[in-house]
């Protein structure tokens, strides 16, 4: 039946929510933590405060927890990662501290993980070439000796650096960042507790050791310097590249879009290092354990209250929140999981705020390049590069981040220079995921969602105009044109589309300009300046109101880092 149901063709929007468990029970009128925002961050450090003892309680405006870590299902039948769609970046000891697993987590690991075909004439009847990259090294160079012997023998070291450093730089990721504060001013004894924010930083040290050079250059130079010094073959290092501008405004070409390119290389699941996986259910399978953690050590959490104002007393204290229904809520902590322009803009009081750091949060670059596009499909995409079985098993190519026109490093950044000048690209960087390959339980049999993030698409388009329905149709006409090229027949099997561009990205999950990370990963906004410098350890000009979204150290990703620093700077505070 649901087969059946799926070829007719038809798709209702449904605003059901498929993220579990929201707490149904009015919030009381006081607790001693009050988190804004039940994203994955604000959960993360929801748990841990309930687990220290701090009675706590959850506060988000949507009908369902998640944040941009959820799913939903936005056509009837098809569960979807709305946003967020992948899994690694998660801290190992968050993993294992809440107990994910035994609280519903499940990851589905992929083997293969990057896939690239290529729009090319086969040569004697042969399919055109694609680069299939995933665990078995042997087999990487062997499809990488397609295009380049020299880089298939290259490549084991440019993995081996690339982890190198990616682990050296894991300290600062459980970290606050330096107190220079600390260090510099104060009594001997606050001088002394300050240096010991030193540690991660010489624990890089010591582990980088004669490789700091290659560090710095990688975190300064652009992506494509850094890729050509070890690499001739232009699909390998395009798939490459990927990695450094998704999810960011910048160009591989762009000084700094290595350190992109690192921070999404360090991520594990389940003890494996490198590996990215699926989240059973969707990405709402990581936001449910990490709640069904928070709520088993007596966190509530609450949905469809949307925080107003967060209330500042007399003193400069944070008092709680005020709601949009006009219900005060009070408490000793207020963390906020919004972006530092939501929380410092919107929900603080201005008058309560220094003018020199309301201009500075003002300027905090929010620049999008993401559309993010979900759609439900009747049968499986079938590439020219690896034509489909006849029995229409998945592929190993199927569950693989599928990178479409990335052929070379000059598409990506011709894509890029478009969206400058406030045209989305003609030529998209496109890279689709099919989690039901992995995961049963997204679709009906037969079917399969499709989560399709697309770069490069400015917030304005020319001449200062905001997207309509015409330019979103228009713009996935153009996704759709691309991905028939590399696999004819998709379009016809598309049955149901949603095309969140950066306004709606910022609509409706609350992301400043779009912006998946709650505000750009570049040098000038990271690590001592994220999200302004002086105000890097989650604190604020406000006492008692902290910051633990991914717009504070160590940025974006569903991660947990911050949500975690932050309820343990809190916890510092309050005790």
């Amino acid at each position: 039946m649901a087969g059946s149901w799926c070829r007719a063709g038809k798709a209702v929007p449904l605003r059901g929510s498929l993220t579990r468990g929201s707490h149904s029970a009015v919030p009381k009128l006081e607790y001693e933590a009050l988190v804004i925002g039940a994203g994955h961050n604000g959960l993360v450090a929801a748990a841990y405060l309930q687990k220290a003892g701090v009675n706590t309680a959850v506060l988000e405006r949507r009908h369902v927890i998640g944040g941009a870590a959820v799913t939903e299902e936005i056509i009837p039948g098809f569960k979807f990662s709305r946003a967020s769609y992948l899994l690694s970046l998660l801290r190992p000891h968050i993993y294992q501290d809440l107990e994910l697993k035994r609280h519903g987590l499940k990851v589905y690991l992929r083997d293969p993980h990057a896939f690239t075909p290529l729009l090319e004439e086969g040569v004697g009847g042969q399919p055109p070439r694609s680069l299939l990259l995933g665990r078995d090294m042997s087999e990487n160079q062997r499809q990488i000796s397609k295009f380049s012997e020299k880089d298939a023998q290259t490549y084991a070291a440019y993995q081996a650096c690339m982890e190198r450093l990616a682990s050296a730089i894991e300290p600062l990721l459980d970290a606050p960042p330096v107190n220079i504060p600390g260090v510099t001013t104060g009594s001997l004894r606050k001088r002394v507790a300050a240096l010991r924010t030193l540690k991660p930083l010489l624990q890089i040290g010591i582990k980088l050791g004669k490789h700091i050079p290659e560090f710095y250059e990688l975190l300064t130079a652009p992506t494509t310097k850094i890729l050509n010094r070890w690499f001739e073959s232009e699909p390998l290092k395009a798939t490459l590249a990927t990695d450094a501008v998704i999810g960011a405004m910048i160009s591989p070409s762009a000084t700094g879009s290595g350190y992109v390119l690192l921070h999404h290389v360090m991520g594990e699941v389940e003890g494996k290092k490198g590996e990215w996986g699926y989240a059973e259910g969707g990405m709402g399978g990581v936001s449910n354990s990490i709640a069904n953690a928070a709520r088993s050590h007596g966190a509530a959490i609450f949905t469809e209250k949307t925080v107003e104002q967060i209330l500042v007393g007399k003193d400069g204290r944070a008092r709680g929140v005020a709601l949009k229904d006009g219900t005060e809520i009070r408490s000793k902590l207020v963390l906020s999981n919004a972006t530092p322009h939501v929380t410092f803009r919107h929900l603080t009081p201005q008058d309560c705020l220094p003018p020199e750091f309301i201009k500075a949060v003002s300027q905090i670059d929010y620049a999008s390049p993401v559309t993010k596009i979900n759609i439900a499909v009747d049968r499986l995409p079938n590439f020219l590069a690896a034509p489909n079985s006849p029995d229409g098993k998945p592929g190993p190519h199927h569950q693989c981040s599928i990178h479409l026109n990335c052929e070379s490093m000059d598409l990506l950044d011709q894509a890029y220079r478009q969206s400058t000048e406030g045209r989305p690209s003609t030529r998209p960087m496109l890279e689709v995921c099919i989690p039901s390959v992995l995961d049963p339980t997204l679709a009906p049999p037969g079917c399969h969602v499709l989560s399709i993030f697309s770069q490069f698409t400015p917030y304005w388009l020319q001449g200062g105009r905001a997207w309509e329905q015409k330019d979103r149709d228009s713009y996935a006409d153009t996704v759709f044109e691309w991905i028939e090229r590399y696999a004819p027949g998709f379009k016809q099997s598309v049955v149901g589309k949603e095309v969140l561009t950066p306004p709606d990205l910022e609509r409706i999950f609350g992301l400043t300009g779009g912006n998946i990370f709650h505000g750009a990963m570049s040098l000038d906004q990271l690590y001592l300046a994220r999200p302004l410098p002086s105000f890097s350890d989650y604190r604020s000009p406000i006492r008692g109101l902290y910051l633990c979204g991914s717009g504070a150290h160590p940025g974006g990703g569903v991660m947990g880092s911050a949500g975690w620093n932050a309820a343990m700077a809190a916890l510092a505070d309050h005790r």
